[in-house]
């Protein structure tokens, strides 16, 4: 009678060595990608730029070279009263704004001119009727639509900033006839601070070799 075997007796015979089984563990692979690849990320592209700009601008800046056209000499910057309290100035420099819109420099200019031979403050407007200030500004654009634009307004830097006018973007919007450009250069000229960036209409009329694919908007420049 054979003698009783181990339990393990079935699986190895005493004298035979055991075989090793073979790992099922896989052996992990490097890959290797090309550059741009497996990221998602594509090869960097050179910068597109307009035909030529470089030479345009050039051209451009010669011809601005002497400063002489008409915003250089009667634009808002010029129809303040310098030597008037800043107060004062600042306020001009608004007014001088909202009748800039839809109006030649040169139209703005000499409405301002008129209205400051008469002292242009707060005080002044808010106690000038309708009528005379409509005889006064005319013919900037739209003059009829300014006239109660400007009384509106006086009357609200009066009750509200003290015959001041509001030294942030989001608070000039808020002003009857004052639009996101004329804040912005009211920021600038008046308070000397850069909020942003007042196109004027005339920008409208570059060369379109100056323009990128992404300088989209519409025209409404000179809408304030």
């Amino acid at each position: 009678m054979l003698e009783s075997l181990p339990p393990y007796a079935g699986s190895q015979i005493q004298g035979t060595p055991s075989i090793p089984r073979k790992s099922r563990r896989r052996k992990s692979l490097a890959i290797a990608y090309e550059l741009g690849q497996g990221d998602g990320a594509e090869p960097p592209r050179a910068p597109w730029e307009p035909r030529d700009w470089r030479e345009q601008l050039e051209r451009i800046r010669e011809m601005r070279r002497s400063r002489d056209a008409p915003v250089d000499e009667m634009g808002v910057q010029k129809c303040f009263d310098s030597s008037a309290p800043p107060q004062v100035m600042r306020y001009q420099v608004l007014l001088a704004l909202m009748l800039s819109s839809q109006t030649k420099d040169q139209v703005t200019s000499a409405a301002m001119l008129r209205l400051r031979q008469r002292g242009l403050t707060v005080d002044s407007v808010l106690q000038m009727d309708e009528d005379t200030l409509g005889q006064i500004i005319y013919p900037v654009g739209f003059w009829r639509n300014k006239v109660k634009y400007i009384k509106q307004t006086t009357a609200i830097l009066k009750q509200k900033y003290g015959g001041d006018i509001p030294s942030t973007v989001e608070e000039l919007v808020q002003l009857p006839g004052v639009g996101p450009k004329m804040a912005h250069l009211a920021m600038h000229i008046a308070w000397d601070s850069v909020a942003g960036i007042g196109a004027p209409p005339k920008l409208w009329a570059l060369p379109p070799q100056l323009w990128t694919p992404t300088c989209t908007g519409s025209q409404t420049g000179s809408s304030g």
